[in-house]
């Protein structure tokens, strides 16, 4: 059986030395005491298991991955790199990203990503590495490359891999949120820094109408991408110079709505999650859902993995679930 879940720093160790293939995530005093082997890692401190969703400084969550060491590639990629984790991707398999919290990297891919050619072609998902809140802007996130050790604070790091004849790599994600049936506001450019927006058709200043609303900026903007419920959060709301900054863009030309008001995070995410997802080979969630739902000490389904500071689905997304699943093609 693949190991999965949360381990003392000695367990940690033996496992990696033996060779598996997989994905850490720790504090930057842990990361630094794993062995050299078949891994990317990077910083976090909190995390769900099937028991709780809780904070460590003193354990390791390790995701092995159902792949051989020959079928994988690690790679680094700086901000003027990133379109290539694409061209790189193998043409039956699936790529995992780790990039640093507030890095070049994490800007460049939240506004590109969506439009790097062929983004869809392969499976794509991964999480955003971060720091403990008592340490933002102190301490900087980075990534590992298991094979040298090297830690990054602006480098995504990628793990590429192959998958045999017969098996695919198939992304699903959780999602609690739905869009409120409140007003319609788009946005006349991409961005994540926003000033002015349309609502109901009619010129706004975004920071302006979500005071004079009261909105609860805890509820993310949801937009529908084909079916799919899709949040870009909030980070901060400056009323006296009339600027919003969002954890992820909004984009030209899409409806938003903020979402509707969730009753009991824990139960909605159980509900969300459901049944499904119970083999995922890697999962990730938000770190705005640990805190907005108070989390800490609940279980919100059968998922291990990190809490994180954005979820990657081929793009960006915040207060979402991510899983991908190896499935018979």
């Amino acid at each position: 059986m693949l190991a999965r879940g949360l381990c003392t720093v000695e367990s940690a160790r033996e496992l990696l030395a033996s060779g598996v293939v997989a994905v850490v995530a720790a504090t930057e005093e842990l990361l630094g005491r794993l062995p050299p082997g078949n891994w990317i890692g990077g910083t976090m401190r909190y995390f769900m298991t099937p028991d709780e969703s809780c904070e460590s400084v003193d354990r390791v969550l390790v995701t092995e991955l159902p792949v051989s060491p020959g079928d994988i590639t690690i790679r680094s990629y700086g901000a003027h790199e990133l379109a290539r984790i694409v061209t790189d991707a193998p043409a039956n398999g699936f790529s995992i990203v780790i990039i640093p919290a507030g890095s070049s990297a994490h800007l460049e891919y939240a506004k590109r990503a969506p439009y790097y050619p062929g983004l869809f072609r392969t499976p794509i998902v991964g999480w955003v590495s971060g720091v403990s809140f008592e340490e933002l802007g102190s301490v900087a996130p980075f990534t590992v490359d298991g094979r040298t050790g090297r830690h990054s604070a602006e480098h995504a790091i990628v793990l590429h891999a192959n998958l045999p004849a017969g098996r695919a790599a198939h992304i699903s994600i959780a999602n609690p949120f739905r869009g409120g049936v409140g007003d319609v506001i788009t946005f006349p450019a991409d961005g994540l820094s926003v000033t002015d927006c349309a609502v109901n058709g009619q010129t706004r200043n975004l920071a302006t109408y979500l005071v004079e609303s009261a909105a609860d900026t805890r509820l993310p903007l949801v937009a529908d991408y084909a079916g799919a419920q899709v949040n870009t959060s909030f980070q901060s709301v400056d009323a006296t110079g009339g600027v919003v900054n969002l954890y992820a863009p909004v984009f030209a030309g899409i409806e938003y709505r903020i979402a509707a008001p969730v009753e009991d995070y824990a139960a909605a995410f159980r509900v969300a999650v459901g049944d499904s997802h119970r083999d995922a080979a890697f999962a990730c969630n938000c770190i705005l859902n640990y805190v907005y739902g108070d989390l800490d000490g609940r279980t919100i389904g059968h998922l291990t993995g990190p809490m994180t500071f954005g979820e990657i689905a081929y793009q960006l997304l915040n207060q979402t679930l991510v899983c991908l699943s190896i499935v018979d093609a």
